[in-house]
């Protein structure tokens, strides 16, 4: 036989065939989830409820105990019953993988949500756990990532595998950035994962805030708010999984994640049905488990491609000091800030400067650059720090050299930093600019 690819396949489809039935018996129902005497599969596998053929109930298997598994199912349990039969779709918790899926809305299952056909199963399953790497082949940022955004290009340089966290509260426009990056960092594939999210944003966000071809190389994953919490956490690993997939062909991807803090409440709510004790601010332990192994999975890998994370952390408050927040921002490569009082000025991308910060931009931006960043930014924290005095009318010209130049300048690095969404600037040009800026300041 000549032709040994057809055979390949074949021998590929027989591995992953399990010929076991595994069935078990639902033993309770409860709002969350549901008690059962079986089958015997593993954490994340998949399972069926009742027995309708044609609209089969489908479940996630939480928590495991001798003689008894939790599921927590992705639709409604009203219509499941005492003595159901429960029957492991697939043994495991992966998805098909392939090109497939670019250009399409889906939900955590794989559903497609656009309108589209059925996404064809590919020939790769991929685990939603992730592969595990080891820590020596992951390769630290070293080449820039262009935002065409001015205070993140010039002041907060990103770098090419980069894991960063938005930290905002509601409406002061995360969303709004996120749109803006997907849109204008260069990146071969762009995966958008929305936990939590209404539904109408969800459609804005792909139909306006997406130009066509940026549709093209993007794959956005959507579990509404309305869902169940298995499902708003299944939609973050899905997200990964595919992310992971393309990086291991060598594609440069921006995984887009809105957002990290829905994730841990639905990994709470399904953690709190599954028994976990509660802790800190009713977190389960699972929570802080999880969120470490979902920044991992992000980064750039010897001999393969990158993965370029922006994940945005909603915070009660503009201080970021409620323990979501701080968990992140432990864990993350930098951290943007957005506050409601810039956004309340009209100040749009409302970036507090001074409290964000690129971890790895001593690596990615160049010692001229690095200098251009450090004067704007100590002339803004300059002026905020001297910022009642000033307005006061209780200062001196001339009393504090480096509060005059913040203060002669003021009003240009404000106008730099203030851009509209639609009106990207190349890296180069905002250097430029932002050297001359503080070249007349002086």
């Amino acid at each position: 036989m000549t032709d040994t690819a057809p055979l390949h396949r074949y021998v590929a489809a027989m591995r992953q065939l399990d010929p076991v039935t595994r069935i078990g018996a639902v033993t309770r129902v409860m709002p969350t989830y549901v008690e059962a005497d079986g089958p015997g599969v593993p954490l994340g596998s998949l399972c069926t409820l009742g027995t309708s053929a044609a609209q089969p109930c489908h479940a996630e298997v939480v928590k495991v105990e001798v003689g008894k598994v939790t599921l927590a199912p992705y639709t409604s349990s009203a219509a499941i019953c005492i003595g159901d039969p429960v029957r492991a779709t697939r043994v495991g918790a992966t998805i098909p993988v392939g090109p497939a899926w670019l250009g399409r809305v889906i939900d955590p299952l794989g559903r497609p949500l656009d309108g589209g056909p059925p996404i064809p199963a590919g020939e790769t399953c991929w685990p939603l756990a992730g592969v595990a790497t080891p820590p020596l082949d992951r390769l630290s940022p070293v080449e820039p990532l262009e935002t065409g955004i001015r205070a993140l290009d010039a002041l907060l340089t990103l770098g090419v595998g980069q894991r960063v966290g938005i930290f905002a509260g509601s409406g002061v426009g995360k969303t709004t950035l996120l749109a803006s990056l997907a849109r204008h960092v260069q990146a071969d594939v762009c995966v958008l994962c929305l936990v939590g999210e209404r539904g109408r944003e969800a459609e804005e966000f792909w139909q306006r805030s997406l130009s066509d071809s940026a549709r093209a190389r993007s794959t956005m994953v959507v579990a509404t708010s309305d869902q169940p919490a298995v499902m708003r956490a299944r939609s973050v690993l899905v997200a990964l999984s595919l992310a992971e997939y393309f990086r291991a062909q060598g594609a440069h991807v921006l995984l887009l994640l809105d957002s990290v803090t829905r994730y841990a409440l639905a990994l709470r709510e399904i953690g709190l049905a599954a028994g976990e004790p509660p802790t800190v601010r009713a977190y389960t332990p699972g929570v802080f488990a999880a969120l470490p192994k979902i920044v991992e999975r992000c980064g750039a890998l010897r001999d393969s491609g990158a993965i370029t994370a922006l994940m945005t952390v909603l915070t009660e408050t503009d201080d970021i000091d409620d323990p979501m927040a701080e968990t992140m921002r432990a864990l993350l490569d930098g951290h943007i800030v957005l506050t409601r009082e810039l956004a309340e000025q009209g100040h749009y991308p409302a970036i507090q400067v001074p409290r964000s910060i690129s971890r790895v931009m001593q690596y990615v931006a160049q010692p001229d650059e690095r200098r251009l960043a450090a004067e704007a930014v100590s002339q803004l924290a300059a002026y905020e720090s001297s910022r009642t005095l000033v307005e006061a009318g209780l200062y001196a010209p001339g009393s504090n050299p480096p509060l005059d130049r913040a203060l002669r300048n003021r009003t240009a690095l404000v106008d730099f930093l203030r851009q509209a969404p639609d009106t990207p600037m190349p890296r180069a040009a905002t250097l430029s600019v932002l050297a001359a800026l503080l070249d007349t300041s002086r």
